[in-house]
């Protein structure tokens, strides 16, 4: 069985001289993901003098639980994202040698490489300004919780250095999912009580959306494009959904799609 995966894998990699990345990702349904395993300690009661409470203030280097609180540290630096070449070549040694553990991770890294280029390729396509907007590459983001393109997310923030802001998600979000496919369900209801609604069906450049109003967060308007992927713009303190639907416009849907390989 284990030959069978491996030998799956190895032929979607050495396809991809003649499919798109987002074709060759869309054609991989198997993914692997990893259990976080978390510890939780047992607090410690307080400590006493002469029978009476301690002085919470008296050891500020410590923590309730009496661990040492950190205080500093180096932190982690930025890695560069996996060589798809070399992953590829790890994979076929591992393999060679009947290494199979090491063979499926260097397929998993290559895999990995090649989305989070086509996640920084993508986000070089994106306009570089939106509505008097300016682009933040600072926030720029690119992130595979899973190798798979289901798991993925892309994201710029668009902002113009006050409280005006725009941030666009390209990938699949679990929180807007749940709401795209009840609403288009039929299973969404949506007040008419003489009230302005807070939900809506719309278009984008003939896409079917769905726009959205809260008080405390703004707008926001969802496109879904494929089977779970869609594109999100939250906008905050925009004056009107007008100005929401122009900031949406400024986006190449039908390229964003033909980058993940949807139709």
């Amino acid at each position: 069985m284990k030959r069978i995966i491996f030998f799956v894998g190895m032929a979607f990699l050495f396809s991809i001289p003649q499919l798109s990345n987002g074709q060759f990702l869309k054609k991989l349904k198997e993914k692997a993901s990893e259990a976080v395993n978390k510890t939780i300690d047992n607090k410690t009661g307080n400590t006493t003098q002469n029978g009476n409470t301690a002085d919470s203030q008296a050891d500020a280097s410590s923590s309730s639980t009496g661990k040492p609180v950190n205080k500093g540290g180096a932190g982690l630096k930025n890695t560069a994202p996996p060589d798809v070449n070399a992953a590829m070549d790890d994979a076929t040694k591992s393999f060679s040698g009947n290494n199979y553990s090491d063979a499926r991770y260097s397929v998993q890294q290559a895999l990995m490489g090649i989305e989070i280029q086509l996640g920084h390729q993508l986000l070089q396509s994106l306009p570089d300004n939106v509505d008097g907007l300016q682009k933040d590459t600072t926030q720029d983001k690119v992130v595979s919780t899973q190798w798979g393109w289901n798991n993925m997310t892309i994201q710029r923030v668009y902002s113009d250095k006050k409280d005006k802001q725009c941030t666009v998600t390209i990938g699949n979000n679990m929180l807007y999912s749940g709401l795209v496919n009840a609403y288009f369900g039929n299973a969404y209801a949506v007040e008419s009580n003489g009230k302005d609604q807070n939900v809506k069906q719309v278009k984008v450049q003939g896409n079917k959306a769905i726009i959205s109003y809260d008080e405390s967060k703004g707008y926001s308007l969802i496109v879904p494009i494929g089977q779970s992927s869609m594109v999100v713009w939250e906008c905050i303190n925009f004056a009107n959904e007008d100005e929401v639907m122009k900031t949406a416009n400024a986006f190449n849907i039908d390229s964003i799609k033909k980058s993940l390989g949807e139709k």
